[in-house]
């Protein structure tokens, strides 16, 4: 057995709901504005003299070099979406989601240790298991040479990793190591392995060459060339650490061990950008736009964003010590105790205009207790004399099927809500919705370039079944379903994308997203000094207010 979600991986760092890591940059909180998904084929004479693409490159190698990697991740992310065709792009996100995923290996006590226990003959047989899983389960037709290849170069990315090569190369001159990488990449290149048993001897090989070399624990290796394998599938396939799993299955519970913040990693800084409600970062004062300096005496100056990030991870029960700074300038010393933190799904649940009866309320993710919450909502809403309603999902970025599935048929009377197809037949199936229990009411759905996913399952439906009126920009276009398995060894596991997912009239959401019925684009000024800052207020939320007075008056 194995959870189906839609959880769009993100690369910079989440925190903010204790540390999800499966969720890790946020692209929809104070980056750039999204650009639509309508992905514009740059001719390739054009591109050489596109200032933008070049400063877009120039802007990711001071990241790389800086050694902000979930930066970089991020960076490269964005630009792929307004060039999707530009290899070296792909290869710079590639080149960032390696070192980012290596680094944060080694920041987590739960691999660390995992390491430290582990026996050669574990390993092997953990990566034998996961080469199975994507035989099995894959949507993908497994590439067996790309899965050797990519473990072999997240090896070499890990070697010039600092906290791998504390760990494992303290006494190891350069020269045998520059020896042992171009022994290993001719080895991968001249005898690509052909299928599972050729991957496995492959990393197996290569595990006793590093050892004989270099002296590298043969575990190190294939743990590497495990990691390299899942990452080599797409984006939003990984390995997940003990730890990481552990958050996953909290993230779709609804609850986290943390702080209470959500992160994001800028100019090399933690910022705030969220604090939930009762949360320990709530009630000792911490707001959004503070920033944390420090981290139990170590200034976030010293370390890598995501290092420092890492460093607020803990259990239950423990506490760490922070600096925050604010607007203002003045920063103040804070001890912090790591809580259980609930995560509401739905949220600023209100009336925008009793008098015409418009309801509102944000879906911000797709939970487990999402559809309990929206029915709470729904009938809050419905007592205080809804008549109309807007469901807002801009940036929200996934999360579970079956929660986007019966948030849906709230809305809709009949027909397919969506259509799951994968490589095994075992994927393929139609979501129905059910009369029964229907919202009959206008209904508006706000979305825009961050709404990904489980987010797109529930507009599309609605898009495709004319239930109501889809608002705002187009939709990030993620359209492919994870299986969040859990392996036999320290508890640890893999996601794989196992299926893709299309809209009710049959449309991929894949690189494509969901079109809105009425597009409002948000838009931005220029002040005086020739900075462009967005603007205070919500178009797309007004446009949706005015649409919904004109629906009220109608006879």
């Amino acid at each position: 057995m194995h959870s189906r979600t839609l959880d769009r991986t993100r690369w910079t760092v989440r925190l903010a709901v204790g540390l999800a890591l499966l969720f890790a940059p946020l692209l929809s909180l104070g980056l750039a504005p999204a650009v639509s998904m309508a992905q514009v084929r740059i001719p390739a004479e054009a591109l050489a003299d596109d200032s933008h693409l070049q400063n877009l490159l120039e802007r990711g190698q001071e990241l790389e070099q800086g050694g902000h990697w979930g930066e970089a991740l991020s960076h490269y992310e964005q630009a792929l979406r307004e060039y999707p065709d530009r290899p070296d792009l792909r290869q710079r996100f590639t080149s960032a989601r390696a070192h980012f995923d290596v680094g944060r290996r080694y920041n987590d006590r739960s691999f660390t240790t995992m390491l430290g226990s582990v026996t050669e003959a574990e390993a092997l047989d953990l990566y034998g298991e996961i080469l199975l899983k994507i035989q099995t389960h894959s949507a993908y037709t497994p590439d067996w040479s790309e899965l050797g290849r990519r473990g072999e170069y997240t090896l070499e990315v890990a070697l010039t990793n600092p906290a791998f090569a504390g760990g494992h190369l303290s006494d190891v001159d350069g020269n045998r190591i520059n020896a042992l990488v171009d022994q290993l990449h001719r080895t991968v290149v001249n005898h690509p392995p052909q299928s599972r048993a050729e991957c496995r001897d492959l990393a197996a090989w290569a595990a006793r060459t590093a050892w004989q070399t270099a002296g590298i624990a043969p575990q190190a290796v294939l743990l590497e060339f495990t990691c390299g394998a899942v990452a080599s599938l797409d984006e939003y396939s990984s390995y997940l650490t003990r730890d990481q799993l552990t958050d996953v299955y909290s993230q779709i519970d609804g609850n986290f061990v943390g702080l209470g913040i959500e992160l994001k990693s800028e100019q090399g800084r933690l910022n705030v950008v969220n604090v939930l409600a009762d949360s320990p970062a709530h009630r000792s004062g911490i707001h959004a736009g503070d920033w944390i300096t420090s981290v139990d005496g170590r200034s976030t100056d010293d370390v890598s964003t995501d290092a420092a990030a890492d460093l607020l991870k803990g259990p239950e029960g423990t506490f760490v010590n922070v600096i925050v700074a604010s607007a203002d300038g003045t920063s103040r010393e804070l001890r912090l105790g790591r809580e259980r933190v609930e995560v509401p799904s739905v949220e600023k649940i209100q009336m925008l205009d009793p008098e015409s009866g418009i309801a509102y309320f944000q879906i911000t993710s797709f939970q487990k207790n999402t559809s309990r919450d929206v029915d709470t909502a729904l009938w809050q809403l419905h007592r205080a004399g809804m008549r109309s309603l807007v469901v807002d999902v801009r940036g929200n970025p996934g999360g579970l099927l079956t929660a986007s599935v019966e948030v849906a048929d709230k809305f809709i009377t009949g027909g397919t809500i969506v259509s799951t197809r994968g490589r095994s037949t075992q994927e393929d199936y139609d979501y129905k919705a059910h009369e029964p229990g229907t919202w009959r009411l206008p209904l508006i759905v706000l979305i825009d370039g961050d709404s990904a996913s489980a987010a797109e399952i529930f507009s599309g439906a609605i898009h495709d079944s004319r239930a109501g009126t889809v608002v705002g920009e187009q939709s990030y276009g993620k359209g492919s379903v994870q299986g969040i398995f859990p392996l036999s060894l320290s508890g640890c596991g893999v996601r794989l994308t196992t299926a893709k997912f299309y809209s009710p009239s049959g449309q991929p959401i894949s690189h494509r997203g969901v079109t809105p019925d009425v597009a409002v684009r948000k838009v931005a000024r220029v002040t005086s000094e020739g900075q462009t800052i967005d603007q205070p207020a919500d178009d797309v939320l007004n446009a949706a207010v005015q649409m919904a007075r004109q629906q009220a008056r109608r006879p």
